[in-house]
């Protein structure tokens, strides 16, 4: 019988996490009773008594599994460790509030059994908010447009990973993983499945300007270079049109000397616009050094605090 993980990260889901785990114990012990199947929650530290109703859930059935972290380690690093702890033929990565719906389960096995090593979903359309999604939208299509690698439109990390993609992560050793850049770099040949997001369950969103920042220069810096090659053309440009600038204002002094008057503003305006271009790309150039900064440190995804139910990982 064949086993699948079903991957679920939480952080201050505690109206979600109990809905959540019967709905996808239901589905396998009701429709997909072919399979054999482990429920691995990883908490990111919650505030609340998310951590509370896991005990209690893994309590009352052995194949939901949970694992604490010791502190927030990022909305990348949780997931993307939880996925490495998973034992199944393959794994499956739902977030926690139901904007991937558990009705995909089915169509990725189905896809799985059908040959394909990855299986993703991917949003045509969001019931969230309309300005956010094309927000998002845009952002794709440039990081698409400048990237050297393939980037996948819409693709937020829900999907199905066949267990010899899985341990192709566990050997990158990537201290600061971008699963939606990974699977486009590194991933098999995949199969989309297009699905519309729904609302959060229930809840707040977890997402904040910081997160959307972070996550957009992870895959900014990570898979682009356009920032460093604007810098440079930037650069080229303004020196250009600085040198013809300066001979056209030396012409027209040498011409109209006793008449033409220059002043200050056109000084003041080069000093103030130079100065904002030059902090801009030290911002950019230090978002790239952070980057590698992360890398060459190499600190673990996740320390534990906790893992339940884990006993019979190795059997």
């Amino acid at each position: 019988m064949k086993k699948v993980s079903i991957l679920i990260p939480c952080y201050n889901e505690e109206e979600n996490v109990v809905p959540m785990s019967e709905a996808i114990i239901s589905l396998f012990e009701n429709e997909l009773v072919k399979y054999d199947y482990e429920l691995v929650f990883i908490d990111n530290d919650s505030k609340d008594n998310t951590r509370l109703l896991l005990r209690s859930i893994c309590t009352k059935n052995k194949h939901v599994k949970a694992i604490f972290n010791a502190r927030n380690f990022g909305q990348f690093n949780s997931p993307y460790y939880g996925l490495l702890q998973t034992t199944g033929d393959c794994t499956i990565a739902m977030v926690c509030d139901f904007q991937d719906p558990i009705e995909l389960i089915p169509q990725y096995l189905q896809e799985w059994e059908n040959g394909y090593k990855i299986v993703i979903g991917i949003k045509k359309s969001s019931k969230e908010n309309l300005i956010m999604y094309k927000l998002r939208s845009i952002y794709y299509k440039v990081i698409k447009k400048f990237s050297d690698i393939e980037q996948i439109e819409h693709f937020t990390g829900s999907g199905l990973y066949d267990k010899e993609f899985v341990s192709i992560l566990k050997n990158l050793n990537d201290p600061t993983p971008f699963m939606r850049g990974i699977v486009a770099e590194l991933g098999y040949k995949r199969k989309e499945i297009p699905y519309e997001q729904p609302k959060r369950r229930a809840g707040k969103t977890h997402n904040n300007f910081y997160s959307l920042y972070d996550a957009a220069m992870l895959s900014f810096t990570s898979y682009t270079k356009i920032g460093l090659r604007m810098a440079t053309f930037m650069g080229v440009g303004i020196g250009i049109a600085s040198v013809v600038i300066g001979i056209v204002y030396l012409v027209l002094k040498l011409i109209y000397w006793d008449r033409f008057v220059a002043g200050m503003t056109p000084i003041l305006i080069g000093i103030f616009f130079l100065g904002a271009v030059q902090l801009f790309f030290l911002g950019f150039m230090g978002e790239y050094i952070l980057t590698i900064n992360q890398r060459i440190m190499n600190r673990p995804l996740v320390i534990e605090e906790e893992r339940i139910n884990f006993e019979d990982s190795a059997s």
